[in-house]
């Protein structure tokens, strides 16, 4: 009985969930409508306060007129977006100069937090260049073998051997006079 009730508990939270996310579905669809129609009023009363109707005359000077009036409209309107323009790059220049002053004062820049990453010369390499990688970076395939030479040391101890046939053969008169030999 206890895993069935609670099936149903959690069933019906799920149902109050869904209710719940309809209702402010719903909600934010009709605040967007009205949004929406306030964008349309105010828009429609800009243009009405703006760019009142055009009414065109019916003699050549009053049209000339007409257009004179308008070059000038559209002239200070220029000058106007030019003074936005200069302002608005103005600013940006300062935000990009303090900016730099923010980080210079602050001494030290922000450093992700790098992740370990298990990847293969190989594999680095054709992801990095993707299908242009044709090398292989088999490192130990690329080194030279090198022929180890004999030092002194080890050809004295390689031809000393034991120490205990050392000895015999130095013991006596023959082993003495064989070292002394050996050594002019």
């Amino acid at each position: 009985m206890a895993p069935r009730s609670g099936w149903k508990r959690n069933r019906a939270i799920t149902a109050r969930r869904q209710h719940l996310k309809s209702v402010m579905l719903q909600i934010a669809a009709t605040e967007l409508e009205k949004e929406e129609s306030r964008r349309e009023a105010e828009k429609q009363n800009y243009l009405a306060e703006h760019c009142p109707p055009l009414h065109i005359p019916g003699s050549m000077s009053e049209v000339q007129e007409l257009c004179k009036q308008l070059h000038a409209k559209i002239d200070a309107a220029e000058e106007e977006k030019y003074d936005m323009e200069v302002r608005v790059q103005k600013t940006s220049k300062e935000l990009e100069d303090m900016n730099q002053k923010l980080f210079d004062l602050r001494g030290k820049f922000k450093r992700p937090p790098l992740r370990r990453v298990r990847m293969s010369a190989d594999a680095m390499l054709k992801a990095l260049l993707g299908s242009k990688h044709k090398v292989c970076m088999d490192l130990r395939a690329n080194l030279k073998q090198v022929k180890k030479e004999d030092t002194e040391k080890e050809r004295d101890l390689r031809d000393v051997g034991d120490w205990r046939k050392n000895i015999e053969e130095k013991s006596g008169m023959e082993g003495r006079k064989k070292m002394f030999e050996s050594e002019s």
